[in-house]
């Protein structure tokens, strides 16, 4: 089953990531994306939307709550999403997700916990 995962910031500030249902302009599922400093830099952590009373990603926002919608959403985002949602692991096609790749110094990918 194939998915429409947007990544958009909401009126709130929040930055979230979720299905798209198109036919009721509704973001499906939804989860945030925050950022947790750790001793090796910054690591993005995406947990349930109603966090810390939701242990699942259930619910739905409307697209009239939406600041901004990102053009793209990183494909690791996508996958760590559906894995996440559904509770089924997919194959990353040989991704280095740690984020110790050969990417540099600056620590500057995506590190999904």
């Amino acid at each position: 089953m194939s998915y429409d995962i947007r990544l958009v910031k909401l009126i709130s500030g929040d930055m979230i990531v979720g299905k798209f249902n198109e036919a009721d302009n509704k973001i499906e599922d939804p989860a945030t994306i925050q950022a947790m400093p750790t001793q090796q830099g910054t690591q993005m952590v995406l947990l349930p939307f109603g966090y810390p009373f939701d242990q699942e990603m259930h619910g739905e926002i409307s697209m009239d709550h939406i600041l901004f919608e990102y053009k793209t959403c990183p494909e690791e985002l996508k996958t760590k999403y559906i894995e996440a949602a559904t509770n089924i692991s997919m194959s990353s096609g040989g991704l280095d997700l740690s984020g110790g790749g050969a990417g540099g110094a600056g620590g500057g990918g995506l590190n999904l916990v």
